[in-house]
């Protein structure tokens, strides 16, 4: 036995019988969330405040008054997770709360330079949406009380997955806008299906590679000290891989489709630790790469973009690099500290609300803001990975680690193209950009993670002593 020195406990010093102890903090880690919802509150009150005072020079209290109603619902939500899920993790709520509303303040600062005010604009929708997504947060924390119930439905996920990503080719309902055909619509109302389709996917993925995990992991001929697979199970990736390819192909979404596959690759690798994986999927991401940019013609516009951004030929071409120019244009004039909210010019550059938003947020808040919200989106990816490491069951380690992969990735992605690290896509930023879609997806991620911790916290552990 080991001696006491080096014995494990948990909430209290364990008897000699070993026996077992739960980890019972619901009380504290609530009243820590609670704590930190009144701080994520006040921020995005004094946001909205600041770009008011920078923008109109006084207060409307307009748009307050519907912010208080989003913190009436973030504060029910945090009522409710005191009973269903009370030992869940107390900084994901707070984290996604204050994304969101300084999204919202920099949406609505745009607003104001169109002079657009009404119940139509981004802004209010932004806010509409926000509810809309909390809502559905706060539906799946009630109704999903165990998060194995999701395994059952491994591939009834994953065809609803390829169901969603099939619907904007649909005649009637698909809608193509800024040359990308990802959107469907009906009557005034349109939705990004793609958005839904990747937490089908990361369900899906998990179930299947928990099943199949042992073929995955242990079977094939070593080379180089790496274990590959036999060519019978390199089925699951080149189908991944092939899925992935078709959407950039046929809806011109290069966003989704490395976004499909990465989380593909990173799930697998979590399920087998093999390297080789990782190294196989990485030469089909290179290979469909090159083989893109030279026979699609809007994959290669845009490597001629992220190459060669201030040619003549390339910034004044149609749909050119005009975009990336002026967002590295709105970073530089934010400097380090900003132009303060409210007081720079982010309208200057294309679709600032949406793909654009952290240049525009960049710009009036500069360097030090965006690694204060970059700081953020790394602490919830964090939590989320320790959420998922810390199960013991392979489904929810797969299901987490999934979910904080695609919020790391799509940031990975958004945030490396305005920034000219990668060639640009059309992905949005988490909780930030405007757009419904992305909003309920995101926060359904965080009732899922929520979920998750709740029973990861609620598993019993035995105590050496």
């Amino acid at each position: 036995m080991p001696s006491n020195s080096n014995a494990a406990t948990l909430d209290q010093a364990a008897p000699a019988t070993g026996r077992v102890k739960r980890l019972r903090l619901p009380a504290k880690l609530r009243n820590l969330e609670l704590a930190l919802l009144i701080v994520a509150c006040a921020i995005n009150a004094v946001a909205v405040v600041l770009v008011q005072l920078g923008a109109l020079g006084h207060v409307d209290l307009t748009l307050l008054y519907l912010g208080v109603g989003l913190s009436v619902l973030v504060f029910g939500m945090h009522i409710a997770l005191r009973y269903v899920a009370p030992q869940a993790d107390p900084f994901l709520l707070p984290i996604a709360t204050v994304l969101n509303g300084i999204g919202i303040a920099e949406i609505y600062r745009i607003d104001i330079h169109f002079q657009d005010f009404g119940w139509d604009s981004a802004g209010v929708r932004q806010i509409v949406w926000s509810a809309i997504a909390i809502i559905c947060a706060l539906a799946v924390i009630i109704v999903l009380r165990n998060h194995r119930m999701l395994q059952r439905y491994t591939y009834i996920f994953g065809f609803a997955a390829l169901v969603l990503l099939l619907l904007p080719m649909l005649p009637g309902i698909g809608r193509e806008i800024s040359g990308a055909r990802v959107w469907i619509g009906i009557g005034p109302f349109s939705f990004q299906p793609g958005e839904i389709a990747k937490l089908c996917l990361a369900v899906f993925f998990a179930g299947y590679l928990v099943q199949h995990r042992d073929s995955l992991s242990m079977v094939g001929k070593k080379f180089l000290g790496m274990r590959f697979p036999r060519a019978r199970d390199l089925g699951p990736i080149l189908i991944v891989w092939l899925m992935s390819m078709a959407v950039i192909v046929f809806q011109r979404d290069l966003g989704t489709g490395l976004l499909i596959f990465g989380l593909f690759l990173v799930m697998l690798y979590v399920a087998t630790a093999r390297i080789s994986w990782v190294l196989l999927g990485l030469l089909l991401i290179v290979g469909g790469a090159v083989v893109a940019s030279q026979v699609l013609v809007y994959v290669h516009d845009r490597f001629e973009n992220w190459l060669n951004p201030f040619a003549q030929k390339v910034y004044d071409a149609d749909g050119g690099s005009f975009q990336l120019v002026q967002g590295l244009f709105g970073l530089a004039h934010g400097g380090l500290i900003g132009t303060g909210l409210g007081q720079g010019q982010p309208w200057v550059t294309p679709v600032s609300q949406s793909d654009y938003i952290i240049a525009s947020i960049g710009e009036e808040l500069g360097l030090a803001g965006l690694f204060a919200i970059f700081a953020l989106y790394l602490l919830f990816v964090a939590r989320g990975l320790r959420i998922g490491f810390a199960g013991q069951d392979d489904f929810g380690k797969l299901l987490a680690v999934g979910l904080s992969f695609t919020v790391a990735l799509q940031c990975f992605i958004v945030i490396g193209g305005v920034t000219r690290v990668i060639p640009l896509t059309g992905l949005t930023t988490p909780f930030l950009a405007a757009g419904g879609s992305s909003l309920v997806a995101n926060w359904i991620i965080v009732a899922l993670l929520l979920r998750l911790s709740d029973t990861v916290r609620n598993q019993p552990r035995l105590v050496v002593s």
